[in-house]
């Protein structure tokens, strides 16, 4: 259960990132109360898993993997281009969680 609740918070905090792109300086309404309400959802959802999930592998989780995934959207929903060497900075961020992960089972 405390890594569905980590899972649920990425996807929120994944959710309330790729709005921040929409609320255009937040001068729109409804993508930036996307944006509240998913960064507060996304630290909620944080907190309960952190009862149960070390401090240091959930945040690594939280935010490497949000770090990946709004890339990869960026990539798709916003065209956005990325080189070489921030694909391998991705690479590494998801290695290293992965590391992190493997230590913590230990």
């Amino acid at each position: 259960m405390p890594y569905l609740l980590l899972c649920l918070a990425i996807l929120s905090e994944v959710c309330a990132t790729s709005c921040l792109k929409l609320t255009e300086g937040f001068s729109r309404l409804w993508p930036s109360v996307g944006v509240g309400i998913g960064y507060v959802l996304s630290f909620a959802l944080l907190g309960q898993a952190l009862k149960h999930i070390p401090v240091s592998v959930a945040y690594a989780v939280w935010s490497g993997a949000g770090t990946a995934a709004v890339a990869a959207i960026g990539m798709v929903a916003f065209g956005e281009q990325l080189g070489k060497p921030q694909l391998l900075g991705i690479g590494l961020i998801i290695v290293g969680v992965v590391l992190l992960n493997l230590r913590a089972s230990h």
